[in-house]
């Protein structure tokens, strides 16, 4: 308290680095930081800098949401959820979706339950019964538990505690890698049924997905630049995440993508009907000029045509998981798939197989387009 003056917080202490350990203070807002728990984890983080990690270690254990704190920070997550639609201006770092995922954990579910909890207190049983209790799917829980082992980790590198085992390789969920409910699968009619009901540009984006196994975000990322039909190539390297255009999932995302002859040829159809015929985005919104998103189109198209068809369940996902299932009736080798699915953890049967052939991925791709798509002779016969 203040006899004049704004109520602020206010820290005293003796700087022994200088001569006559001479007294100090540090004041805090209470406007920026309201509560005297906040005040406390700021004050930390100040200390640390002041006295060094090891001087400060020695007198108190910093709390947990000092670590989420820094996290935040030096992730830049603030920075990277601020940047507006468009070509991304920060790289290097955490995708925009990832950005997303770590705030939405930390706020809603990690910081309110353990942000003032000093750092040695936390203990594996009381995260496993807290992590059990959230109302998430178990695959959520896991993402969760995923986050808070990288929490740790950090804490260590910044020598918030000792280097030792991470208490969350303790913690072990059950299901954390289980779906509540089986992946939809569509059969080859079931898609063509589905692309008779759907308009333009959604007919062509949804044959894009099951003719390639592409994500939903790499999709609408799609430029013409990046199609060579000459050479019947499609090289994915990026991907859209909110109208935020930024880097594919994982390293392994970004390859190439062989075109089948029947496939190309709708691409080109499209191409034909579009003003941006060269370059430019493949599927350009005519109402931002930008990307088109992805939830929005799930939401309010295929979720509506799947229901009127029976398909419960029906999103942009359902179209990667079908493309893998015809790859399995094809009896495409493993590896190949692996590469098709441009999938980044690698089991060791696909190692086996080593690097898929270019000729080999074709062959592949080729007979789930066949399958997918209609015969001029089927065409013919509905007309």
């Amino acid at each position: 308290m203040r006899k004049s003056g704004a109520e602020v917080w206010e820290f005293r202490f003796r700087n022994h680095a200088e001569p006559g350990n001479p007294m100090r203070q540090i004041t805090l807002s209470t406007t920026q930081y309201p509560t005297e728990t906040k005040a406390r984890v700021a004050l930390q983080e100040k200390l640390l800098h002041i006295n060094g990690p090891d001087a400060y270690l020695s007198k108190q254990e910093p709390t947990f949401g000092l670590v989420i704190d820094r996290f935040i920070k030096d992730e830049r997550v603030q920075d990277i959820l601020a940047q507006k639609p468009g070509e991304t201006t920060i790289t290097g770092g955490i995708s925009y979706a990832t950005a997303a995922g770590y705030r939405s954990y930390l706020i809603r579910h990690i910081k309110p339950r353990w942000n003032t909890v000093p750092l040695h207190e936390l203990q594996p049983i009381e995260i496993k019964d807290w992590l059990q209790r959230l109302p998430l799917a178990p695959k959520t829980q896991g993402h969760v538990r995923g986050l808070m082992h990288l929490l740790f980790e950090r804490a260590m590198l910044w020598g918030m505690i000792d280097v030792d085992r991470n208490i969350i390789e303790l913690v072990h969920l059950r299901g954390g890698s289980r779906r509540l409910r089986r992946p939809l699968v569509l059969t080859p009619e079931q898609y063509q049924d589905l692309t008779w009901r759907l308009e333009e540009p959604h007919r062509t984006m949804v044959t894009v997905a099951m003719c390639t196994g592409l994500r939903a975000s790499e999709i609408l990322a799609l430029r013409w630049e990046d199609i060579n039909f000459e050479s019947g190539v499609l090289l994915v390297q990026r991907g859209v995440v909110n109208g935020r255009i930024g880097q594919v999932k994982t390293e392994a995302s970004a390859d190439d993508i062989p075109l089948a002859q029947e496939f190309s040829k709708i691409l080109l159809d499209w191409k034909s009907k579009t003003p941006q015929r060269n370059a430019g985005l493949v599927f350009q919104s005519p109402v931002t000029g930008g990307c088109y998103y992805a939830g929005i189109i799930q939401q309010d198209y295929l979720r509506p045509v799947g229901e009127k068809m029976g398909l419960r369940g029906l999103g942009w996902h359902t179209f990667r998981h079908t493309y893998r299932s015809l790859l399995d009736e094809t009896g495409a080798p493993i590896g190949v798939q692996q590469k098709l699915m441009r999938h980044a953890n690698v089991s060791t049967t696909m190692n086996i197989y080593g690097s898929a052939a270019l000729a080999a991925k074709k062959a592949a791709n080729s007979k789930v387009v066949q399958m997918v798509l209609p015969s001029a002779a089927q065409k013919k016969e509905a007309v």
